[in-house]
């Protein structure tokens, strides 16, 4: 087995997985490589040489075409890695819409569906079983994917799910936007608190399987929740950014649970923000004003 150390990044061309491509290359060995990966063979060919010449990268840096909507190409990326490399030891899974708050939340509810939870439930399925011990496996979501944010009607649908039966619900939720009986099922308006609740399920439902084992061996699964982050994809949401972070300061910190010497077993399996795991059943059903100015 190959001796180095594998990272991968998705939604790496720029914003807070450039951010955090630069970061791993930065503090990762000369024998290491991180894989930037993206849906443009441009962008992440520009990307990955910008990342290489820069003063404070260690490791080898790639680029890889990945478009996460189609899962056979997750699944084969995976296959690829445990091929040539044995396996892989950090996956950042941070691919995300960029929405925009005239759009029609039901118009592109299929793409960002596709995006953070068809695509999330891929990279669970395809990289958790080639994550070396020791590795990381970590799911950028948000503060708005503890369950106490959707209506209680639907807390049944996640709370202790499995994968499976929250890739179901995850199904369910985008017919009734279809059939338009989404919002008298419960359902918010709003797709990002149903998709960050449904990608926080979905690691928990990973992790519950995999805890003893992984603690066992110092492995790390868990989502985590940057923050509020000054980028193209949130600044049409927010009216105040002077509390924002840059996307290397929100980096950084998710970097610092990625090199941690230890893992530490009360932020196994959970929403981790800031260092501190946030509770699953915290939160309550946000308004239409909310919206626009909650991190």
């Amino acid at each position: 087995m190959n001796a180095s150390r594998i990272a991968l990044v998705t939604g790496a061309n720029q914003g807070l997985g450039r951010a955090l491509a630069e970061g791993l290359a930065a503090r990762m060995s000369p024998d290491d490589l991180v894989l930037l990966t993206g849906r443009s063979h441009q962008r992440v060919t520009d990307a990955a040489r910008e990342v290489a010449q820069l003063p404070g990268t260690r490791s080898r840096v790639e680029g890889r075409v990945l478009d996460v909507t189609d899962t056979d190409a997750i699944t084969r990326l995976a296959d690829d890695l445990r091929t040539r490399h044995g396996g892989v030891d950090v996956v950042i899974s941070n691919a995300v819409t960029r929405l925009l708050p005239e759009e029609s939340q039901a118009e592109r509810a299929d793409e960002c569906i596709d995006v953070s939870n068809t695509a999330t439930h891929a990279i669970l399925r395809a990289f958790g079983p080639i994550l070396r011990p020791g590795g990381r496996l970590l799911v950028v979501a948000s503060s708005l994917g503890t369950l106490g944010h959707l209506d209680p009607r639907l807390h049944h649908l996640f709370d202790g799910a499995t994968l499976d039966q929250v890739e179901y619900a995850v199904e369910s939720w985008r017919s009734a936007i279809h059939h338009k009986t989404a919002e008298e099922a419960g359902w918010p308006r709003w797709l990002n608190v149903p998709s960050k609740v449904a990608q926080v399920a979905a690691v928990r439902a990973v992790a519950a399987e995999r805890r003893e084992r992984d603690l066992a061996t110092g492995t790390l699964v868990a989502s985590v929740c940057p923050g509020m982050v000054d980028t193209a994809t949130s600044r049409p949401w927010f009216s105040d950014f002077s509390q924002a972070q840059s996307p290397s300061e929100a980096a950084r910190v998710i970097l610092d649970l990625v090199f941690a010497e230890q893992v530490d077993p009360a932020l196994y399996g959970e929403l981790v923000r800031f260092g501190a795991a946030l509770p699953w059943h915290g939160g309550a059903p946000m308004t239409e004003q909310d919206r626009l100015i909650k991190p």
